[in-house]
């Protein structure tokens, strides 16, 4: 406790309090553009970390992580066009609401449904963080390989979109891992002569190519249709002592599920809204009225989505786990600087874990204030044409990555990826896995090679340990269901087909 109040006392002195709102702002005003994401904002931000103090750094990058996934309701409610895919949800029942004549009401179900979220999940990450750390670091070698290997399985199979593409994007994060000095001979690998792979694949250039320029290059191409605008309205805007007590069951329980998702490596706040406003909806006396501008369907989605971001912090700082896209980034911030997270993260560097959990706590109150002082102004950030917001974009990114390494070969990865986001978003292959497998799977070599080294080769503890043996039939039973599921749907269609074939031979 005495931790938590150091870093409430450190985050709340001028410089980090500028750098929050600074963060929240931004988070808030990008979440709010469709096209533009808060991963984007996060990996052009990057760069611009590697000159802070670890403490700034993460209070930043925090910030905005906030500000990013909440922003989004804004134009999902006002524009039916949801800034962030977390806030997919939200337009089912914020944009006919706001249609009806009550836009103030909506985005002030959504602003204090986020805020209360946050708060929630903020207790979790306190009260679960440091016990499941202490919890780990009973781990062994093996159990941490295990451990990563089912997560990595969960991921590819979780994913939005086909289950094989995910496994194919999962597959080529860890082939991209592979490149540099192999750990045991000490000799260079898959390096093709190239002395700057030597050292492997920098994640900054990757993720800025990846997440921030191909993304732009994507969105060139995107030709997408909104609803039309509604005027932003402060009438209604503050929830009050009633609301709170209205939608308290909701409240609760939506932040309960976003948290508890959050958990899960890989499945983020989409799906945490998606399955709280399933939960609301299904538990409600009027189920009809849901998609119709119902309050509680904006209280369960926003309170979910804002939920899971507390929640994905709980494997990350306790185990090393990124459960999210953002977390990744995160974790890659983290590394920057020399900081491992993990179970060991509150023995060598406690004052920062307080410090990103007091960073939470203030980001939210923030980004609570700034999306109630801004809401008509930021709503018209979406007006911004593309045309203007794209060429800036792009020299961010050239600038930011030359500026991080002063080195012509981060643009040409950061262009070279940049290609790859293109070709994979073109193709309709998740980003999620590709990244999150890049930075899972050097730390799953290593705790393997550490295992096999501690048993003399032998790999016969790797699958006689209950705990070991558990996790790996849980991944072999993710892995093998989904298949089964395809193959049984694909004999199906192809029966009805031949049936379908056979009844028009008889006509």
């Amino acid at each position: 406790m005495d931790g938590l109040l150091t870093a409430f006392a450190f985050t709340l002195q001028p410089l980090p309090m500028l750098l929050m709102l600074i963060g929240v702002s931004a988070g808030v005003f990008v979440g709010a553009i469709p096209g533009l994401t808060g991963t984007m904002l996060l990996a052009l931000c990057l760069p611009l970390t590697f000159f802070m103090t670890p403490q700034m750094a993460i209070v930043l990058l925090i910030a905005i992580y906030i500000g990013a996934i909440s922003g989004g309701l804004i134009t999902a409610t006002l524009l039916k066009m949801p800034g962030t895919e977390a806030a997919i949800m939200t337009t089912l029942d914020g944009y006919p609401m706001a249609r009806a004549g009550r836009p103030g009401r909506a985005l002030g179900l959504g602003i204090g449904s986020s805020f209360v979220g946050g708060l929630i999940s903020w207790v979790a990450l306190v009260a679960l963080t440091k016990p499941l750390s202490v919890w780990a670091t009973q781990f062994t070698a093996f159990n941490y390989f295990a451990l990563i290997l089912m997560a990595l399985v969960l991921i590819a199979v979780i994913t939005e979109g086909s289950f094989m593409k995910g496994l194919a994007a999962a597959f080529l994060g860890a082939l991209l891992a592979v490149p540099g000095i192999d750990p045991s001979s000490g000799t260079p690998r898959l390096t093709f002569g190239l002395l700057e792979l030597n050292g492997g694949i920098d994640p900054i250039p990757m993720f800025i190519g990846l997440f921030a320029l191909g993304t732009v290059f994507s969105d060139m191409l995107a030709h997408g249709a909104g609803g039309s605008g509604i005027e932003a309205s402060r009438k209604g805007i503050l929830m009050g002592w009633r609301d709170y007590r209205k939608h308290g069951m909701n409240l609760l329980r939506s932040s309960v599920i976003g948290t508890w998702i959050g958990l899960l490596p890989g499945v983020g706040a989409v799906i945490g809204s998606m399955v709280a406003y399933s939960a609301a909806k299904g538990l409600s006396r009027t189920p009809e009225k849901f998609g119709t501008g119902h309050e509680s369907g904006i209280v369960a989605s926003e309170a979910a989505n804002n939920a899971t971001i507390g929640g994905a912090m709980i494997p990350l700082i306790a185990l090393g786990l990124p459960g999210s896209l953002n977390n990744v980034l995160l974790l890659a911030a983290l590394l920057i600087h020399s900081v491992q997270p993990g179970p060991l993260l509150f023995v060598n560097n406690a004052d920062l874990v307080y410090i990103l959990m007091a960073a939470f706590f203030v980001s939210n109150v923030l980004m609570y204030l700034v999306m109630i002082a801004s809401v008509r102004w930021v709503s018209k950030i979406s007006e911004v044409p593309q045309y203007v917001l794209f060429p800036i974009i792009i020299v961010c990114c050239i600038v930011g990555g030359f500026a991080y390494g002063n080195s012509t070969a981060d643009i040409w990865a950061i262009l070279g990826f940049a290609a790859v986001g293109f070709l994979l978003d073109l193709g309709g292959f998740p980003k999620g896995p590709l990244a999150i497998s890049f930075i899972l799977s050097p730390m799953a070599e290593e705790k393997l090679r550490s295992g096999l080294q501690i048993s003399g080769g032998s790999w016969s503890n790797l699958y006689t340990e209950p705990l070991n043996l558990i996790m790996l039939l849980i991944a072999l039973v993710m892995l093998i269901f989904p298949l089964l599921g395809q193959v049984i749907a694909g004999r199906g269609a192809s029966r009805r087909l031949g049936r379908h074939g056979f009844d028009q031979t008889e006509e």
